[in-house]
């Protein structure tokens, strides 16, 4: 079982300059949210509680004015501070002491899932055992990824932006990985690009035959939001769907409160936190919906 998670949300966000001169990306809105809701709520929605937001330095402050320690969404919310980005493996160094002798979950602070089905999948937490978990999702453009090869429901070759088609399953940034991780991490040797390598990390796993994979069906959705393109088109997707279907996507409170982990008197108090705007809305009318019933 996995109940530890890391969210990465440093970086240089270069390719989102000028905009991220004076702040994170994450903290960018994607409609009228923070990017790095979403990926927290794939956290939440996993049943992941104790969480790490790795940052920028100098950005600790503004991820608090958001969400402090997370105690009012039944979270338990850390912080630490990445000097310079040097590779994705970093994390498990930054976050050794927060990681303890636990299992882990790591998502990328920029990347966006949704899906009717993810949360059923993102369940196999609970029987998180061992090894490495990835999840897959094919792509148009599979040279702009790091690529699984599948053979007998397998992983049997991983290659970064290959330049020859070997699969159009991209390796997202969302993965489950046992306590070796940290070991691992130490271990690793920058590449050419002088940081240390994610894919490096999973083919450890996979030379020990201790590589999973889930595969997101055609019904899901995954993105980063690196680029102003990708970025914009992800605010778009959610702009339209919670407009055509009433609901909102990545609502912290409301998943929180449907598992449990807070009250109804909470979900008031987070109301007044947030102020007169269509998120508290939101909450209201879920508190709202559910009064009718009784």
């Amino acid at each position: 079982m996995i109940n530890k998670g890391i969210i990465l949300a440093g970086g240089k966000g270069t390719r989102l300059s000028p905009i991220t001169k004076s702040t994170n990306k994450q903290l960018l809105p994607i409609y009228d949210k923070p990017l790095f809701f979403y990926p927290l709520s794939i956290l939440m929605l996993a049943d992941i509680r104790n969480i790490l937001l790795i940052i920028n330095k100098g950005q600790k402050k503004n991820f608090i004015n958001v969400v402090g320690d997370g105690r009012h969404l039944g979270l338990k919310i850390s912080y630490e501070e990445q000097l310079k980005p040097s590779g994705i493996p970093e994390a498990f160094k930054i976050g050794k002491k927060f990681i303890g002798n636990s299992n882990v979950s790591l998502i990328l602070g920029d990347n966006f899932f949704y899906g009717q089905s993810l949360t059923e999948l993102l369940q196999t937490t609970k029987v998180f055992k061992k090894g490495c978990t990835v999840f897959l999702k094919g792509v148009s453009k599979p040279e702009n990824y790091g690529v699984a090869k599948i053979k007998d429901k397998k992983i049997v070759e991983i290659i970064e932006k290959p330049k020859k088609f070997i699969s159009d399953k991209a390796i997202t940034g969302l993965y489950f990985f046992d306590n070796h991780v940290v070991q691992i991490a130490h271990k690793l040797k920058p590449s050419k690009r002088k940081e240390t390598e994610i894919v490096d990390v999973i083919k450890n796993y996979k030379k020990r035959n201790c590589l999973n994979f889930i595969e997101l069906g055609r019904g899901a959705i995954w993105s980063d939001a690196g680029k102003i393109d990708d970025f914009t088109n992800i605010s778009n997707f959610v702009t339209s769907v919670e407009k055509v279907q009433g609901i909102k996507i990545a609502c912290l409170d409301e998943i929180a409160y449907q598992k449990k982990w807070i009250t109804k008197k909470q979900i008031l108090k987070n109301i007044k936190f947030y102020g007169e705007c269509p998120y508290s809305n939101y909450l209201r009318k879920i508190i709202n919906n559910e009064n009718s019933k009784n």
